[in-house]
This record gives C-alpha cells, structure tokens and sequence, in this order.
C-alpha cells in the first residue's frame, strides 16, 4: 500500500508543477524532454541490477520499454492538442476515464475479481472522475473534434494497460530501477527528434529556466512511474483495484491541491464528485 501511495503522491506533484510551469511560462515541450533524460539517469544511477546502456536492447522487456516510451511523447502531444481545441476539462476527463481500460483489460487477461462492491466502487469511481474534473468552460465536445479526446483517452488507458502487460510478463523485481529508466530513455529519444524537427522549423535558444524546470519535474515523474510498478508487483493486490484507487487519488488530491494552494473554483459538481471518489475507493478496497 505504501508503494501505491507514493505513486499518488508523486503523480500529484507533476500536477502542481506543470501549473507553475504556466505561470513561470515555462516551454513544455524542451522541459518534457529535460525531465526524461533525467528520469533516465536517475533509473540507472539507482538500479539493483547493473545493464551497460548499449545491452539495454538485448533485455526481455526492451521493446516495451521502446513502445511505451514514443507513446509517452505522443500522448503527451494529444493531451495539448485537446486541452487547446475541446478545454482543459475535456483533456483532464478523457485522460483520468481511461482507467477503466486497464481495468477491464486487469478482469479479462488475469482473471481479476468480479464482485458486485468492486463494480460499484469502480462506476462510482468513474462518475466522480467526471464530477471532479469538470470545469465551467466555453469550449465543449459540442463545438470541437471528437478525434483527439478519443484518441486520448484510448492511448492513456493503452499506456497503463501495456504498463501493466510488460511489468508482469518481462520485468523482474530487481530490474525495475532500469527498466523505468529505460521507459524515460526511449521516450527521451522521440521527444528529441520531435524538438529538433521543430528547432530546424524555427530556431530559437533553449533557455536555462526550461532546463531546470524539465530537472524538477524529472524527479518526480520517475519516482511516480517506479512506485506504481512496484505497486503493481505486490502480491494480493490486484491491478482493477490498483489502478482505480490510483487515478481517483490523484484525482481527489490534484483537486485539493488546486483548491488550498491556487485557489481554484471549486463547483458544487466537484464538491460531489470528491465525495463520491472516496465512496468509490473504500468499495474497491473493501471489495
């Protein structure tokens, strides 16, 4: 349980982070890239198990690491693309709904558990994702393309379905440090090439604030990946249910998080839907 709590924990300070990026108007993009090369290098500094970075490719879980890493830099570019054109409540549904993907995956593929508490915890769950997460907003599915929250919302539930696929099938306990880094190490490769692709379009200075904001939410953003493998590796704790109280906790804690520390609109809709989360997860975890 610990590991799964800090996994939340974690997960919520990217939140905060890409927050003040806004304000500090940080470039999301070269800070993205910073991060995972120093989430690479902070996997293999405190991996168990040492692998040279050029046999890296000869290990089991290799391709899913490659696979997982481009589908962290372009769901990165999807969740732009539809905060930009459907509205930030859009982006934030579509993405944290999709869990209900690994979940459905975690009943089919492992034989998880069918109870009708666990049912209910988890369509309650998914109502107070919604509740929580929406915002008031001119922009709506109505008045925008459904193709990239749809998009979205299959590549977020993809990334933790594949996760969870690869943690059980090729990745031993003692190799998660460099497996993540690994996963951070591909997706640093792509997300270069799509910077210099860019950079050769338009041609502009890095800037050292980018540098150290893409450090601070490296950090983070390793740790969050790391804990939740483990978390997923721990015995009687089966991923539906993993997975659900994970994306409902940072949910629940992004949301707080936003109300004490930016004072954000907090809606009688979100009130619910925070009310409604912690029903869901005590289901689920009884169940």
């Amino acid at each position: 349980m610990i590991y799964l709590l800090l996994s939340i924990l974690f997960a919520t300070g990217l939140f905060v982070i890409f927050k003040y990026f806004g304000i500090y108007k940080i470039d999301i993009l070269k800070a993205i890239v910073v991060n995972y090369i120093v989430a690479f290098i902070i996997g293999f500094s405190l991996a168990e198990k040492s692998v040279p970075i050029s046999e890296v490719y000869q290990q089991k879980w290799a391709l899913g690491a490659a696979f997982l890493g481009a589908l962290f830099v372009s769901i990165f570019f999807v969740m732009a693309k539809t905060a930009q054109n459907n509205g930030v409540s859009v982006a934030s549904v579509a993405g944290k709904m999709s869990v209900v993907i690994p979940i459905l995956f975690g009943v089919l593929l492992y034989n998880e558990s069918v109870t009708f508490l666990k049912v209910a915890g988890i369509i309650i769950a998914l109502v107070a994702v919604y509740l929580t997460s929406v915002k008031a907003e001119k922009n709506n599915l109505q008045k925008a393309s459904l193709l990239f929250p749809i998009l979205l919302f299959f590549g977020s539930g993809a990334i933790d379905t594949i996760l969870k696929y690869v943690e059980v099938n090729f990745v031993p306990k003692n190799e998660v440090a460099i497996f993540s880094g690994s996963l951070f190490g591909f997706a640093a490769i792509f997300g270069l090439l799509v910077l210099a692709i860019k950079t050769i379009k338009k041609k502009e200075a890095f800037g050292v604030k980018n540098i150290i904001a893409g450090v601070v939410l490296g950090v983070p953003n390793y740790f969050s990946i790391v804990f939740l493998i483990k978390a997923l590796q721990t015995e009687g704790f089966e991923s539906s249910t993993l997975f659900t109280i994970n994306n409902v906790g940072v949910v629940i804690i992004s949301t707080l998080v936003g109300l004490l520390l930016f004072k954000e609109h907090f809606s009688t809709k979100n009130k619910i839907g925070v009310v409604l989360a912690i029903v869901g997860i005590i289901l689920v975890t009884i169940a």
